[in-house]
């Protein structure tokens, strides 16, 4: 069972200047809260069990709040923390639906939310929560940072088939689905997914093509035609995109995965067209963690993503 959480850290009272962390900022969502960005933790990973990984992934949102907690305040919007959608007890798709609540509701308030995962599966809640939102928009672009299509058929949603739903839905709702994924892995991805991939239009690029400098300005470049032809952005970031020997608490961690500072560089560049309306990061999962070191780097990518507001 997740608990509601206490945000506690370093106080260093015999410093001189400001030493704000964010567990000196972070205050209850509210209906008087207002701008800013709004934390939503969805504690869930049946999505994960449904797909055939490694489940633990509900207990992410905690730790990342845990490693956020002391992160230094540099520049920072307001910070609100919404709490967590709890999966136990509900079905996979009733916890979709509930993030899909909290998020309409912190964007009916101005603020921008930013949701922890859980498992790849709160991309299908988080994408209902902007739509109903923001039933206005046009050219929404969905950006994934990830090893994994997760444009999967299946039965039953989980945390392979988000994005494989969000283009069903846009099928039928008569939009048109424009996906971009950086970070594929040609290892993790079958023959059927690339194909699906292709008949929907979705661009994407290898992890074996974000290693170079001059390999991430060519994908900076494509990303940023995108990025001025859309009317609105949903970005989400599996922790899986990192090499597995930097973030190893994840369910399917990379044998080569994207140099952090190449993803640090995207989001950079993502979050200054000022067109996100949305983030999310997904599968951090503390049982699998060693020392830490997967929470430490999904605050890093978490507090980047909140400076930009």
């Amino acid at each position: 069972m997740t608990t509601a959480f206490t945000w506690q850290g370093r106080n260093d009272t015999e410093e001189t200047g400001d030493t704000s962390r964010w567990h000196h900022r972070v205050r209850p969502f509210n209906d008087q809260a207002q701008g800013g960005v709004a934390l939503i933790g969805f504690a869930v990973d049946e999505g994960v069990r449904r797909n055939g990984g490694r489940p633990g992934a509900a207990q992410g949102p905690q730790a990342l709040r845990s490693a956020l907690a002391n992160v230094p305040v540099l520049g920072e919007p307001a910070l609100w923390d919404a709490g967590d959608v709890i999966g136990e007890g509900q079905s996979l798709e009733d916890a979709q639906s509930e993030l899909a609540i909290r998020v309409a509701r912190a964007m009916a308030q101005g603020s921008r939310p930013l949701v922890l995962g859980g498992g790849h599966e709160v991309a299908w809640g988080s994408f209902q929560g902007l739509m109903r939102a923001r039933p206005d928009l046009q050219r929404p672009l969905i950006i994934n940072l990830d090893a994994h299509f997760d444009l999967r058929q299946a039965a039953q949603g989980n945390s392979g088939t988000p994005f494989r739903q969000m283009a069903d839905w846009c099928q039928a709702q008569g939009r048109p689905f424009h996906y971009h994924v950086l970070g594929i892995s040609r290892f993790a991805n079958t023959r059927a997914l690339f194909d699906r991939a292709a008949h929907l239009g979705v661009h994407h690029v290898l992890d074996e093509h974000l290693q170079t400098a001059d390999h991430l300005a060519q994908a900076q470049s494509d990303l940023a035609q995108a990025l001025e032809q859309c009317d609105g952005v949903y970005l989400t970031a599996c922790l899986d995109v990192l090499p597995g020997t930097l973030a190893p608490g994840v369910s399917a961690p990379a044998t080569l995965g994207v140099p952090l500072g190449h993803v640090e560089t995207l989001i950079d560049q993502i979050m200054a067209s000022g067109r996100v309306l949305l983030s999310d990061i997904a599968e951090l999962n503390p049982s699998l963690d060693e020392a830490g070191r997967t929470a430490r780097v999904a605050a890093r990518l978490a507090a980047r993503m909140a400076r930009a507001g």
